[in-house]
Protein backbone atom coordinates (compact mmCIF):
# COMPACT_ATOMS: atom_id res chain seq x y z
CA UNK A 1 0.00 0.00 0.00
CA UNK A 2 1.38 3.40 -1.03
CA UNK A 3 1.99 5.28 2.22
CA UNK A 4 2.68 8.96 2.89
CA UNK A 5 4.78 9.54 6.01
CA UNK A 6 4.40 13.04 7.49
CA UNK A 7 6.30 14.27 10.52
CA UNK A 8 6.17 17.42 12.57
CA UNK A 9 9.63 18.91 13.00
CA UNK A 10 10.29 20.62 16.36
CA UNK A 11 10.08 18.11 19.19
CA UNK A 12 9.37 15.26 16.77
CA UNK A 13 11.75 14.77 13.84
CA UNK A 14 14.28 17.27 15.17
CA UNK A 15 16.41 16.28 18.15
CA UNK A 16 17.07 18.23 21.33
CA UNK A 17 19.49 20.42 19.37
CA UNK A 18 16.71 21.38 16.90
CA UNK A 19 18.52 19.57 14.08
CA UNK A 20 17.95 16.46 12.00
CA UNK A 21 20.59 14.03 13.23
CA UNK A 22 22.98 12.51 10.73
CA UNK A 23 21.50 9.10 11.49
CA UNK A 24 17.96 10.25 10.75
CA UNK A 25 19.15 12.11 7.66
CA UNK A 26 20.85 8.98 6.31
CA UNK A 27 17.85 6.73 7.04
CA UNK A 28 15.40 9.12 5.38
CA UNK A 29 17.62 9.60 2.34
CA UNK A 30 17.98 5.85 1.81
CA UNK A 31 14.25 5.30 2.22
CA UNK A 32 13.42 8.16 -0.15
CA UNK A 33 15.75 6.68 -2.76
CA UNK A 34 13.91 3.38 -2.30
CA UNK A 35 10.59 5.07 -3.09
CA UNK A 36 9.27 6.01 0.35
CA UNK A 37 7.06 9.11 0.41
CA UNK A 38 8.39 11.08 3.39
CA UNK A 39 7.78 14.74 4.15
CA UNK A 40 7.20 17.17 7.02
CA UNK A 41 4.33 19.34 8.24
CA UNK A 42 5.58 22.26 10.28
CA UNK A 43 4.88 25.78 11.47
CA UNK A 44 8.30 26.74 10.12
CA UNK A 45 8.86 28.54 6.84
CA UNK A 46 11.10 27.35 3.98
CA UNK A 47 13.82 29.67 5.28
CA UNK A 48 14.58 27.14 8.02
CA UNK A 49 12.94 24.01 6.58
CA UNK A 50 15.23 23.96 3.53
CA UNK A 51 18.53 23.96 5.43
CA UNK A 52 17.27 21.50 8.06
CA UNK A 53 16.14 18.95 5.47
CA UNK A 54 19.18 19.25 3.21
CA UNK A 55 20.43 15.79 2.26
CA UNK A 56 17.26 13.92 3.20
CA UNK A 57 16.18 13.69 -0.47
CA UNK A 58 12.49 13.85 0.48
CA UNK A 59 10.33 13.80 -2.65
CA UNK A 60 6.85 15.12 -1.73
CA UNK A 61 6.48 18.85 -1.02
CA UNK A 62 6.74 19.99 2.59
CA UNK A 63 3.72 21.39 4.39
CA UNK A 64 4.99 24.73 5.70
CA UNK A 65 3.52 27.51 7.82
CA UNK A 66 1.08 25.03 9.40
CA UNK A 67 -0.50 24.30 6.04
CA UNK A 68 -0.72 27.80 4.58
CA UNK A 69 1.49 26.62 1.71
CA UNK A 70 3.39 23.71 0.22
CA UNK A 71 7.06 24.11 -0.65
CA UNK A 72 9.88 22.16 -2.24
CA UNK A 73 13.43 23.19 -3.22
CA UNK A 74 12.61 22.37 -6.84
CA UNK A 75 9.24 24.10 -7.22
CA UNK A 76 9.27 26.75 -4.50
CA UNK A 77 5.94 27.82 -3.01
CA UNK A 78 2.72 26.18 -4.18
CA UNK A 79 -0.94 26.36 -3.08
CA UNK A 80 -0.40 29.47 -0.93
CA UNK A 81 -3.44 30.51 1.14
CA UNK A 82 -3.61 34.28 1.76
CA UNK A 83 -5.60 36.01 4.49
CA UNK A 84 -8.27 38.58 3.65
CA UNK A 85 -7.13 42.17 4.45
CA UNK A 86 -10.12 42.75 6.75
CA UNK A 87 -9.25 39.61 8.73
CA UNK A 88 -5.63 40.69 9.03
CA UNK A 89 -6.64 44.10 10.40
CA UNK A 90 -9.07 42.54 12.89
CA UNK A 91 -6.44 40.04 14.01
CA UNK A 92 -3.85 42.75 14.63
CA UNK A 93 -6.34 44.76 16.69
CA UNK A 94 -7.35 41.75 18.78
CA UNK A 95 -3.72 40.82 19.42
CA UNK A 96 -2.83 44.36 20.49
CA UNK A 97 -5.73 44.33 22.97
CA UNK A 98 -4.19 41.27 24.63
CA UNK A 99 -0.66 42.66 24.71
CA UNK A 100 0.50 40.40 21.90
CA UNK A 101 2.52 41.75 18.98
CA UNK A 102 2.78 39.24 16.11
CA UNK A 103 5.27 38.90 13.32
CA UNK A 104 3.28 39.36 10.10
CA UNK A 105 4.38 37.17 7.19
CA UNK A 106 3.75 38.45 3.68
CA UNK A 107 4.91 37.21 0.28
CA UNK A 108 7.25 39.62 -1.43
CA UNK A 109 7.11 40.14 -5.19
CA UNK A 110 10.33 38.16 -5.57
CA UNK A 111 9.02 35.08 -3.73
CA UNK A 112 10.86 35.95 -0.51
CA UNK A 113 8.91 36.36 2.74
CA UNK A 114 8.74 39.89 4.14
CA UNK A 115 8.15 39.71 7.90
CA UNK A 116 6.89 42.80 9.73
CA UNK A 117 6.87 43.46 13.48
CA UNK A 118 5.32 46.84 14.15
CA UNK A 119 5.56 47.10 17.94
CA UNK A 120 7.48 50.14 19.19
CA UNK A 121 8.60 48.27 22.32
CA UNK A 122 11.74 46.09 22.26
CA UNK A 123 11.28 42.44 21.36
CA UNK A 124 10.53 40.17 24.31
CA UNK A 125 12.92 37.33 25.15
CA UNK A 126 11.14 34.75 23.00
CA UNK A 127 10.76 37.15 20.07
CA UNK A 128 14.41 38.18 20.25
CA UNK A 129 15.57 34.56 20.23
CA UNK A 130 13.24 33.81 17.31
CA UNK A 131 14.58 36.81 15.39
CA UNK A 132 18.25 36.14 16.17
CA UNK A 133 17.99 32.57 14.85
CA UNK A 134 16.41 33.69 11.57
CA UNK A 135 17.63 37.19 10.80
CA UNK A 136 20.37 36.10 8.37
CA UNK A 137 18.46 33.35 6.57
CA UNK A 138 17.74 33.38 2.87
CA UNK A 139 14.08 33.41 1.75
CA UNK A 140 13.07 35.75 4.58
CA UNK A 141 13.47 39.50 5.30
CA UNK A 142 12.62 41.09 8.66
CA UNK A 143 11.25 44.62 9.03
CA UNK A 144 11.26 45.52 12.74
CA UNK A 145 9.26 48.45 14.13
CA UNK A 146 7.58 48.82 10.78
CA UNK A 147 3.78 48.53 10.59
CA UNK A 148 2.36 46.30 7.89
CA UNK A 149 2.14 48.44 4.73
CA UNK A 150 -1.17 48.56 2.86
CA UNK A 151 0.55 47.14 -0.22
CA UNK A 152 1.29 43.91 1.69
CA UNK A 153 -2.22 43.34 3.02
CA UNK A 154 -3.29 41.38 -0.04
CA UNK A 155 -0.33 39.00 0.34
CA UNK A 156 -0.43 38.29 4.07
CA UNK A 157 -0.06 34.59 4.83
CA UNK A 158 0.08 34.40 8.60
CA UNK A 159 0.52 36.14 11.92
CA UNK A 160 2.82 34.50 14.46
CA UNK A 161 3.22 35.81 18.01
CA UNK A 162 5.44 34.61 20.84
CA UNK A 163 4.83 35.56 24.45
CA UNK A 164 3.43 34.40 27.79
CA UNK A 165 1.07 31.48 27.22
CA UNK A 166 -1.82 33.15 29.06
CA UNK A 167 -1.63 36.11 26.67
CA UNK A 168 -1.46 34.05 23.49
CA UNK A 169 -4.35 31.90 24.75
CA UNK A 170 -6.43 35.03 25.50
CA UNK A 171 -5.67 36.43 22.05
CA UNK A 172 -6.71 33.14 20.44
CA UNK A 173 -10.08 33.23 22.21
CA UNK A 174 -10.66 36.84 21.16
CA UNK A 175 -9.65 36.13 17.57
CA UNK A 176 -11.93 33.10 17.33
CA UNK A 177 -14.89 35.30 18.24
CA UNK A 178 -13.96 38.23 16.00
CA UNK A 179 -12.67 36.67 12.78
CA UNK A 180 -13.18 33.72 10.45
CA UNK A 181 -9.49 32.90 10.63
CA UNK A 182 -7.93 29.60 11.58
CA UNK A 183 -6.39 30.30 15.00
CA UNK A 184 -4.30 28.25 17.40
CA UNK A 185 -2.28 28.88 20.53
CA UNK A 186 0.01 26.23 21.95
CA UNK A 187 3.07 25.99 24.24
CA UNK A 188 6.56 26.13 22.80
CA UNK A 189 8.13 22.68 22.45
CA UNK A 190 11.11 23.65 24.62
CA UNK A 191 9.82 26.40 26.96
CA UNK A 192 6.27 25.42 27.92
CA UNK A 193 5.64 28.81 29.60
CA UNK A 194 5.99 30.54 26.23
CA UNK A 195 2.96 30.49 23.99
CA UNK A 196 2.94 30.51 20.21
CA UNK A 197 -0.07 32.09 18.53
CA UNK A 198 -0.69 31.45 14.83
CA UNK A 199 -3.39 33.05 12.68
CA UNK A 200 -4.17 31.93 9.12
CA UNK A 201 -6.82 32.15 6.43
CA UNK A 202 -9.99 30.16 7.15
CA UNK A 203 -9.58 26.44 6.66
CA UNK A 204 -5.79 26.38 6.88
CA UNK A 205 -4.44 23.41 8.85
CA UNK A 206 -1.77 20.76 8.66
CA UNK A 207 -4.51 18.17 8.17
CA UNK A 208 -5.99 19.91 5.10
CA UNK A 209 -2.57 20.42 3.52
CA UNK A 210 -1.58 16.81 4.14
CA UNK A 211 -4.74 15.67 2.38
CA UNK A 212 -3.62 17.76 -0.60
CA UNK A 213 -0.15 16.15 -0.55
CA UNK A 214 -1.78 12.74 -0.31
CA UNK A 215 -3.81 13.50 -3.44
CA UNK A 216 -0.77 14.86 -5.30
CA UNK A 217 1.30 11.75 -4.50
CA UNK A 218 -1.48 9.20 -4.94
CA UNK A 219 -0.90 7.80 -1.45
CA UNK A 220 -3.51 5.40 -0.09
CA UNK A 221 -2.45 5.58 3.54
CA UNK A 222 -1.04 8.29 5.81
CA UNK A 223 1.17 7.86 8.87
CA UNK A 224 1.65 11.08 10.86
CA UNK A 225 4.03 11.91 13.73
CA UNK A 226 3.66 14.71 16.29
CA UNK A 227 4.34 15.96 19.79
CA UNK A 228 2.35 19.17 20.37
CA UNK A 229 -1.24 20.38 20.46
CA UNK A 230 -1.04 21.90 16.97
CA UNK A 231 -0.35 18.38 15.64
CA UNK A 232 -3.67 16.97 16.87
CA UNK A 233 -5.70 17.75 13.70
CA UNK A 234 -3.24 15.96 11.42
CA UNK A 235 -2.96 13.02 13.83
CA UNK A 236 -6.74 12.70 13.89
CA UNK A 237 -6.86 12.77 10.08
CA UNK A 238 -4.08 10.18 9.61
CA UNK A 239 -4.66 6.47 9.15
CA UNK A 240 -1.96 5.85 11.74
CA UNK A 241 -1.19 8.50 14.38
CA UNK A 242 2.18 8.23 16.11
CA UNK A 243 3.26 10.33 19.08
CA UNK A 244 6.88 10.56 20.17
CA UNK A 245 7.59 9.66 23.78
CA UNK A 246 8.22 13.30 24.73
CA UNK A 247 4.85 14.46 23.35
CA UNK A 248 2.33 16.27 25.53
CA UNK A 249 -0.05 13.93 27.39
CA UNK A 250 -3.02 14.93 25.22
CA UNK A 251 -1.06 14.04 22.09
CA UNK A 252 0.05 10.66 23.43
CA UNK A 253 -3.54 9.91 24.41
CA UNK A 254 -4.84 10.81 20.93
CA UNK A 255 -2.23 8.70 19.12
CA UNK A 256 -2.66 5.13 17.94
CA UNK A 257 0.83 4.33 19.16
CA UNK A 258 3.72 5.98 20.99
CA UNK A 259 7.27 5.56 19.74
CA UNK A 260 10.57 6.61 21.31
CA UNK A 261 11.67 10.19 22.06
CA UNK A 262 12.70 12.74 19.44
CA UNK A 263 16.27 12.50 20.77
CA UNK A 264 16.65 8.87 19.60
CA UNK A 265 15.89 9.08 15.84
CA UNK A 266 12.54 7.50 16.65
CA UNK A 267 10.61 8.92 13.69
CA UNK A 268 13.14 7.76 11.10
CA UNK A 269 13.41 4.32 12.70
CA UNK A 270 9.62 3.92 12.82
CA UNK A 271 9.30 4.89 9.16
CA UNK A 272 12.04 2.43 8.19
CA UNK A 273 10.34 -0.43 10.01
CA UNK A 274 6.89 0.40 8.63
CA UNK A 275 8.08 0.96 5.06
CA UNK A 276 10.01 -2.30 5.04
CA UNK A 277 6.98 -4.12 6.42
CA UNK A 278 4.68 -2.61 3.78
CA UNK A 279 7.17 -3.42 1.01
CA UNK A 280 7.57 -7.00 2.20
CA UNK A 281 3.80 -7.51 2.38
CA UNK A 282 3.43 -6.26 -1.19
Amino acid sequence: MKTLYVSDMDGTLLGADSQVSERSRSIIAELSDAGALITVATARTPATVGPLLRGTRMRPPAVVMTGAALWSPQSGYEHVRYMQPADTRSALEACAACGVHPFVYTMGPDGVLDVYHGADAPLNRAEQSFYDQRRHLALKRFHLRQPLPDTALERTILLCALGPLDRTDAAAVKLASRTRCAVQSYPDAIDRSTGILEVFAPGVSKAAAIELVRTLTGAERTVAFGDNLNDLPMLEAADVAVAVENALPAVRQAADTVTGPNSADSVALYIAADFNKQTYQI
